[in-house]
């Protein structure tokens, strides 16, 4: 029977992607990876919770690529170049020299401070495509068991922002049921408090969970069954792997999880033994 992919071959495959486009630091081959991750992500995504986190990913690189171009062009240092436009420039105190606010603003500055922002943004979103495809559930149970308790803390965390999403958006549609004006500042202040005794009722049901489980009592952990590796799981990572030597190739690597990957939205009854 097919199962999902192991939860460490979609980290490795997304983290190796990342750092092959941050060592390339190429604009097109990061918008063409994040394109195929993004197809990737489409096709072989969970219908759960944590599928959302690529979504958010792409919404947290847009703002990182407007701020970062913001402030390129308010702050910086004076460079040479094709002249687009000048603002009023702040002056700054003698002991803070090569750095200016505002003044002229040159082709050559704004492309390079998006370029930078589209780099980061590329990173974020290849990392936050792995946190969509790999189940903290089941990343967790295949953590050996010296990092274990570390591999607790980092799901938790990581969990985090699509739980605090989907509270987010239950009290919003339950607060639109009963007419209340969730748009504006007045909007977020209503759902703040609700939201945070959500979390805390979060953090209970999970403290509670893991003290009649036992945690920390034992370092010995049983498996319900062995989380083993297969002939897809490794190509996929040596390809992955591969960019990190070659990042020109990130783009095949990326498509390739379509070929040896199946479909993760198939398999619920599956997904409902293993969650």
């Amino acid at each position: 029977m097919n199962r999902v992919l192991h939860p460490l071959a979609w980290w490795i495959w997304g983290g190796s992607i990342a750092i092959a486009i941050a060592k390339a630091s190429s604009v097109p081959l990061a918008l063409g990876a994040v394109g195929a991750v993004a197809i990737v992500v489409w096709r072989k995504s969970e219908n759960a919770p944590w599928s959302n986190s690529f979504r958010w990913s792409l919404k947290l690189g847009v703002w990182i690529i407007a701020i970062r171009t913001l402030t390129g062009i308010l702050i910086g240092v004076p460079s040479a170049g094709r002249r687009l436009f000048a603002i009023p420039e702040i002056p700054l105190p003698s002991w803070m020299p090569g750095i200016r606010i505002g003044g002229v603003v040159t082709a050559e500055r704004l492309m390079s401070t998006a370029h930078d922002g589209i780099i980061i943004a590329s990173i974020i979103a290849l990392l936050g495509a792995a946190a969509s495809l790999a189940s903290p559930h089941r990343l967790l149970r295949s953590l050996p068991v010296m990092v274990y308790e570390f591999g607790v803390a980092v799901v938790i965390a990581t969990s985090v922002l699509p739980q605090l999403v989907t509270s987010s958006a239950r009290i919003r549609e339950a607060q639109r049921l009963r007419g209340q004006d969730v748009r504006g500042l007045r909007g977020w202040r209503r759902l703040a408090l609700p939201l945070l005794e959500d979390a805390l009722s979060r953090s209970l049901d999970l403290a509670a969970a893991m003290d009649s489980r036992g945690y920390g009592f034992s370092r010995r952990r049983s498996k319900y069954r062995p989380n083993s590796w297969r002939i897809s799981e490794y190509s996929l990572c040596i390809a992955a792997v591969i960019t990190l030597v070659f990042p020109v190739v990130a783009l095949p690597a990326a498509l390739m999880a379509l070929a040896v990957v199946p479909s993760q939205r198939t398999l619920p009854q599956e997904l409902a033994v293993r969650a």
